[in-house]
């Protein structure tokens, strides 16, 4: 044993990791290192935070007169070009949007909608208004002042007077500006500088309020990737555009007015059935025909679940039609585990490869799995949309850790096999009622109603199975309803009770639309717009479409995109035109594309168009995304390997993480790893002869940086070095030998000496990356704590685990310390401007309502580091619940939760233990004894008991934790032998050996039976029996015990640097044996 006594602990972290702050609901369990959950939670926030918030377009809407319609034309002509590559460069999209006096009135909706979905307004005013300006001013700002920001352009001249509708307009703005948010630009020059003047506001506007770049110098940013967003995250890279995508799919189908009508809660309640069921579970099946509301029905699960189940980690994807990028198997794994990453302190270590991506997902889930206290779901919609979907996803067959639970749906006629031995959740066709309610619902909206007849005739109609199902239902109670074909609601009906299944419907439905339009350009138009998008890899933008078509005006698409998307045709995401629904993709092909054979043109249409942005050193994620595939899909090997070879699209795959794209690309194009470097070489070698000034020599450091990057991924780390090297060189000299992207270099090629196994190397480059990095930001920067966890990482490998140890807590202190989004790029801006609108929605109002924004605010404002902010309005929160609500209600435990939970972390904890007291005393009168709030508080309760030395107090808090975890999950659960370690620690820590070796001994064979014999958690339990032993003097079992725990802990895959605990981590510090008196520390 005396050797034992030497051995360092391996560090697991929640006493650094773990966040306090408890904030049920939408926030629950949130940690300030998990940003990702925070901006799905702030999503979750009912009511829904506005599209403007979360879209990926900056839509600049523009009301005007005709006395400043010259400032107007000068903006658009001169002006917005830059905003737009500004937006463009930082992979958004801009758009102006404005609609002319003389034809608004016929616009009317559609200005309704470009307002509410508008990101910045600008108001250019002299002295006369229309009356469609004022409307347009009252619906943008006067009724929703925190709505969208507002520019305010006054045309001054001396003689100028006022008009009273334009007095008493702007006099309302003023009054509705009560956080002075209206930006005032008063002017008597020219409409030239005019314009300038809108265009330094709107600008200001984008960047600091829109995307939250501060003072962020944007023309340093290089090819549509912002310097240094990687670094947030690690050497991990993603893609902003598939997380954007995914939001938005699981937004839509929850704000699906649809769903109400269709019956779900049966469904819903027998998935809640499903889930609950005893482990071992095989993945769940949701099957049903196209268009049976699979899609929505997971979402309102979901959506009730995170509700239900704050505890439970959700991972959802809704495949995309088949050869987009969101039905890509490499990607979509690759997501699902950066978002599993983003629970352990250190997210690098993901590899590249895509095999290896595949091959290492499960061996992730298990090890978050075995750390998360509460379930994990994964959902994936549509996965037989997946190309392959069997081969790609092994893992579904293998057994799925205790606490996961896995939801796939597919159609009945396309699902593998092998699957169709799994538990199945099948949707049955509509029932006569459901029918009728939909249609009735539909109808209402539009202050229709059906007779009697008309509904019989709908009932007998819809009985088969291609006309019994949702989405058939909803598109036929669409068109019933809509005016384009001027039609009445009784021939609407009968034409469209002629189409027997949804393809046919979707086919009436596109000649409709056609035949509404004015004018056969307009037709044209339409056609052109659904070909492209049908054509296209990923869909066509808004700003695509108009540049394509010049004399296309924009209250024209809009309009027209507001008649597609109302019959189910087509819909905006990620700032893109898409198909809702894979029949209308069908329908259009057959509709306009002669079956799929015009595809080609099409094709070649947008390659011309993709390739032309190309040669006006234009790569934004848009190019890079299109150009290669279409051009793939053209067969076109030759034009798709100039393509790659354009350095910018190649690093714009690559670091928004499409690796297995690239490399699948240079497979097509019939180059093997070798080939490849010497191509990407010699195009580099070519591109530095014309390179000149720091501006272009920063770009070619980071080309090269990203080619090293490149080639030590595909497992060539010998060619890796030379351009990392490069890299290196280039920005010591154009910049600084301390400048922090040297520091990068080095990081980089540290990685590669790492991989080679030149350790010595390793060591020196990133110890000068972490002396570069502490100068350049300071000791307690996100920089500083990846060198470290690197260095960790290194000194583990060579078995100098007290260097690690070291290391590692100095880098965890760090994450703890620095609020910085982990994989998810609009986390920050999101909360302090969900923190910006929801103080204003505060501001004089008292109720409930009132006092849970006042908490959320708290919340935010703790999740963004500023924690005198979060006390003062968690304190007005629990002052404004205790007066509303009454002082015993359980509202006012979560504020007390919250506030102990902000007075521990500043280490207040007289005062933090207080307020516990208090909540728990509540939420015992309040709550069910085995509710998970309850729970909470003891848990966090009993922690600070412990940390102040209060033993007696804290063990009946454990007790009785102990117990509510046996009836919420059983006696052979995991988290119950966590629970029981608790219990057994508090004892061993009273010298209460007898009391602790029982509970231990339990907890050993609960974690073996579930978990398996050789799982790090059997590992840590056999070490604090060894423990035990010891101290009892019965030294021999205690050497057996710990050389049993030695040998998993050996066997225990090194996947990440250390053992990296979650945010949600159940399991404690493992203790230090240094000597007799050495005492466990309890798992969480």
């Amino acid at each position: 044993m005396g050797s034992m006594m030497q051995l360092q602990q391996t560090f697991r972290g929640p006493e650094f990791a773990h966040s306090l702050i408890d904030v049920e609901g939408p926030f629950a369990n949130v940690s300030r290192d998990d940003w990702d959950a925070a901006v799905a939670s702030l999503l979750q926030v009912s009511p829904h935070v506005p599209q403007a918030l979360w879209s990926n377009t900056v839509r600049c809407y523009l009301i005007f007169t005709q006395e400043t319609k010259a400032e107007l034309d000068v903006f658009i002509k001169k002006h917005s070009p830059v905003l737009r590559r500004m937006c463009e460069g930082l992979g958004h999209f801009y758009l102006n949007v404005c609609f002319p006096e003389e034809n608004a009135a016929a616009y009317a909706v559609e200005r309704m909608q470009e307002i509410e979905r508008s990101s910045v307004c600008v108001l250019l005013v002299k002295s006369t208004v229309p009356s469609s300006v004022v409307e347009d001013c009252d619906e943008a700002f006067v009724k929703n002042p925190d709505g969208h920001p507002l520019v305010l352009y006054l045309r001054t001249e001396e003689d100028r007077n006022l008009t009273e509708p334009t007095r008493q307009l702007l006099e309302r703005i003023n009054a509705a500006d009560k956080a002075d948010k209206v930006k005032v630009v008063d002017h008597s020059g020219s409409a030239e500088e005019g314009a300038e003047l809108i265009y330094f506001q709107v600008e200001k506007v984008i960047k600091q309020e829109l995307l939250g770049l501060e003072g962020a110098d944007v023309d340093s940013l290089d090819s549509g990737i912002e310097e240094g967003r990687e670094e947030d995250s690690g050497d991990v890279l993603w893609d902003l555009h598939d997380e954007q995508e995914q939001i938005e799919s699981y937004q839509q189908a929850c704000s699906s007015s649809t769903t109400s009508q269709l019956g779900f809660q049966k469904y819903i309640d027998r998935l809640n059935d499903m889930i609950a069921a005893p482990p071992p579970t095989p993945p769940l099946l949701v099957s049903g025909g196209p268009g049976s509301g699979k899609s929505l029905l997971l979402s309102k699960w979901i959506e009730q679940q995170q509700k239900l189940s704050p505890n439970t980690l959700f991972l959802y994807h809704f495949v995309g039609r088949p050869l987009s990028t969101s039905s890509e198997p490499v990607l979509i794994i690759k997501r699902l585990t950066v978002k599993l990453l983003q629970h352990f302190w250190s997210i690098s270590g993901l590899s590249m490869e895509p095999s290896k991506i595949l091959e290492e997902f499960p061996r992730w889930l298990e090890r978050l799995s075995s750390r998360h206290q509460g379930n994990i779901i994964i959902i994936i919609d549509s996965i037989d949309q997946i190309e392959q979907a069997e081969r790609h996803m092994k893992w579904l067959i293998d057994p799925l850790p205790v606490n996961v639970r896995v939801v796939v749906s597919v159609k009945v006629e396309t699902c593998p096999q092998a699957w169709r031995l799994w538990p199945t959740l099948h949707l049955d066709p509509l029932s006569p009622r459901e029918v009728r309610s939909l249609v009735n619902a539909e109808c209402q909206s539009k202050d229709l109603k059906l007779t009697k007849d008309q509904e019989k005739m709908l009932e007998r109609h819809c009985r088969s199975a291609s006309t019994c199902n949702a989405l058939y239902v909803t598109l036929l109670a669409r068109m019933i309803i809509s005016s384009l074909s001027g039609w009445s609601l009784e021939k609407s009906l009968e034409e469209c009770l002629l189409c027997q299944d949804t393809m046919a419907l979707y086919r009436l439905a596109l000649k409709i639309t056609l035949t509404s339009l004015n004018t056969d350009r307009e037709q044209h138009i339409m056609r052109e717009i659904l070909c492209l998008a049908c054509a296209s890899h990923n869909g066509v933008s808004e700003s695509e479409v108009l540049d394509l078509f010049p004399e296309l005006e924009l209250p024209v698409l809009s309009s027209l995109l507001y008649r597609l998307n109302r019959l189910c045709i087509v819909t905006l995401r990620c700032g893109l035109i898409r198909f809702q629904h894979l029949q209308a993709w069908e329908a259009v092909r057959l509709e306009f594309l002669g079956g799929g054979s015009s595809l080609a043109a099409y094709r070649e249409k947008l390659i011309q168009y993709f390739s032309q942005q190309l040669s006006q050193d234009r790569v934004t994620w848009r190019v890079a995304d299109e150009l290669p595939w279409l051009l793939q899909q053209q067969e076109d090997r030759t034009k798709l390997q100039l393509s790659l070879l354009n350095l910018f699209v190649s690093q714009n795959l690559y670091k928004r993480g499409h690796f297995s794209e690239l490399l699948a690309y240079w497979q097509y194009v019939g180059k093997d790893k070798s080939s490849m470097a010497t191509e990407y070489f010699d195009s580099l070698k070519h591109y530095e002869k014309s390179c000149e000034g720091e501006d272009s020599m920063t770009k070619l450091a980071n080309l090269y940086e990203t080619l090293g990057r490149f080639l030590k991924d595909l497992g060539l780390p010998s060619q890796a070095v030379a351009p990392l090297q490069r890299s290196l060189e280039i920005r010591e000299t154009a910049l600084d030998p301390d400048h922090p992207s040297v520091a990068r270099s080095l990081h980089q090629l540290a990685g590669v000496y790492v991989q080679w196994k030149k350790y010595g190397n390793a060591e020196q480059l990133y110890k000068q990356a972490l002396e570069i990095s502490e100068n350049a930001y300071g000791a307690e920067h996100a920089s500083v704590a990846r060198e470290l966890e690197s260095l960790a990482m290194l000194y583990q490998k060579q078995n100098k685990y007290e260097q690690a140890e070291k290391l590692r807590k100095r880098s965890v202190k760090i994450r703890q310390k620095t609020a910085r989004q982990k994989g998810h790029m609009y986390g920050f801006t999101l909360l302090r401007r969900r923190a910006l609108q929801l103080e204003e929605l505060t501001l004089g109002n008292e109720s409930a309502d009132s006092a849970k924004t006042l908490n959320e605010l708290g919340v935010l404002y703790y999740l963004q580091n500023n924690l005198d902010a979060a006390k003062i309005f968690l304190s007005r929160s629990l002052e404004m619940r205790q007066r509303v609500l009454g002082a015993d209600h359980p509202d006012c435990a979560q504020s007390l939760n919250n506030l102990a939970a902000l007075h521990t972390e500043r280490r207040e904890y007289e005062v933090a233990e207080d307020m516990y007291e208090r909540a728990l005393d509540i939420r015992k009168t309040a709550l069910s004894p085995d509710h998970p709030s309850l729970a909470y508080t003891l848990k966090h309760l009993a922690m600070l008991y412990k940390r102040r030395g209060k033993l007696e107090k804290a063990m009946p808090l454990y007790e009785l934790s102990l117990e509510i975890r046996e009836k919420s999950f059983g006696p052979k659960h995991p988290s119950v032998a966590t629970a029981l370690v608790n219990l057994a620690v508090i004892y061993c820590q009273l010298k209460k050996h007898i009391e602790a070796l029982p509970l231990y001994e339990r907890a050993l064979k609960v974690y073996e039976d579930s978990l398996g014999r050789s799982h790090p958690r059997v590992g840590e339990t056999l070490k604090n029996l060894a423990v035990l032993s010891y101290e009892e003097g019965d030294f021999e079992k205690a050497a057996e015990l710990y050389k049993r725990a030695m040998e998993i802990k050996e066997a225990e895959p090194s996947l990440v640097c250390g053992n990296a605990p979650s945010r949600h981590s159940s399991s404690g510090d493992t203790f230090s044996l240094r000597g007799p008196a050495a005492l466990p520390q309890a798992q969480r």
